[in-house]
C-alpha cells in the first residue's frame, strides 16, 4: 500500500511539473486589439497635440551600466482608448471608477464591413443586431459588443480613417459607427458590459450631437474606440480583456485590449 501511495505521489509531481512547463497561454490564441501609441497615433482633429514621448535619460551611467527612461504626454481620447461615462455624463463614472468587470466578457463582433464599404457614414442598426442573433444566438448579458467596419485597413492614414487630415476640421468627418437606435436597444434589451468600434468614434463621422455617446454614458457603460484587428476575431466565442489606464477623474484613458480566441 505504501508503494502505491509513493507511486501516486510521484505521478502527481510529474503531472504538476509537466503542467508548469507548458505555456499558460497559447500565443496563437491571443489577439492584440491595440494600436501602438506613437507619432502616428490618430487623435480627434480638434486636439492640438498628440502622443509625445520625451527622453529623460538614455545611455551609460557613471556606474558603467545602461539606463533609459522616458516621459510621455497625450490627450485622453485618441488611439485605442476607453471613453469613460464621465465623457458625456456629468455624474457618470470617471476612468478610475469604471469596474474591471466592464472590460472583461464575451466578444460579440458584428461585421458590417460590406455596408460600410458602400457607405462611409453607415450606422449599425437594430436590424444588424437581429441578423447577428439569427446566425449566432442571443447576445448574452455582460457581452462586449464590437462593431467591425473594416476601417482598420486605413489606420493611421488620417485622411482615409477620419475623412479629413486637416487639423481642426470636424465638418468633413466620414466613418461608420453605431446608430442611436442600436445603442438604445442594446442597453435596454441585452445589458452589455461595454460597446466598441474599429473607428474613431461611437457616433458616425457627420454627427454633431453624439447621441450614441450620450446613450452609453447615461447607462454608465464604457466605450472602446479605435479597436484594432477585429478581422482576427470570430463573430462569437472570443473573450475580451480591456484594461484602461487608471486615471483619477479621467473622462477617458489609453486602453490595452486583447482577445482570447476559443
Amino acid at each position: 500500500m505504501r508503494g502505491v501511495r509513493r507511486a501516486a505521489v510521484v505521478l502527481a509531481l510529474a503531472a504538476a511539473a509537466s503542467a508548469a512547463a507548458a505555456p499558460a497561454l497559447d500565443p496563437a490564441k491571443v489577439v492584440d486589439l491595440t494600436y501602438a501609441f506613437g507619432p502616428d497615433t490618430v487623435y480627434w482633429p480638434t486636439e492640438t497635440t498628440g502622443f509625445e514621448l520625451h527622453a529623460r535619460a538614455h545611455g551609460k551611467t557613471p556606474g558603467g551600466f545602461f539606463y533609459a527612461a522616458n516621459a510621455f504626454t497625450a490627450p485622453e481620447h485618441g488611439g485605442t482608448h476607453m471613453d469613460a461615462p464621465r465623457h458625456f455624463a456629468e455624474h457618470g463614472l470617471a476612468a478610475d471608477a469604471v469596474p474591471l468587470a466592464a472590460g472583461i466578457g464575451p466578444a460579440v463582433v458584428v461585421d458590417v464591413s460590406r455596408q460600410a464599404a458602400a457607405d462611409p457614414d453607415f450606422r449599425l442598426a437594430p436590424g444588424d443586431l437581429a441578423a447577428w442573433e439569427a446566425a449566432h444566438g442571443r447576445i448574452p448579458a455582460g457581452a462586449i459588443v464590437l462593431m467591425r467596419s473594416g476601417w482598420g485597413r486605413f489606420w493611421p492614414d488620417r485622411a482615409r480613417y477620419l475623412g479629413t487630415a486637416k487639423p481642426g476640421d470636424v465638418a468633413n468627418l466620414h466613418f461608420p459607427a453605431f446608430s442611436k437606435e442600436a445603442a438604445e436597444w442594446l442597453v435596454r434589451e441585452r445589458k452589455p458590459a461595454a460597446l466598441g468600434v474599429d473607428t474613431a468614434s461611437m457616433d458616425h463621422g457627420p454627427s454633431k450631437d453624439f447621441p450614441v455617446h450620450r446613450v452609453i454614458a447615461a447607462a454608465n457603460l464604457p466605450a472602446f474606440e479605435n479597436v484594432a484587428r477585429l478581422e482576427r476575431l470570430p463573430p462569437a466565442g472570443a473573450t475580451i480583456v480591456a484594461l484602461p489606464m487608471k486615471i483619477a477623474g479621467g473622462t477617458g484613458a489609453p486602453l490595452r485590449i486583447v482577445a482570447f480566441l476559443p
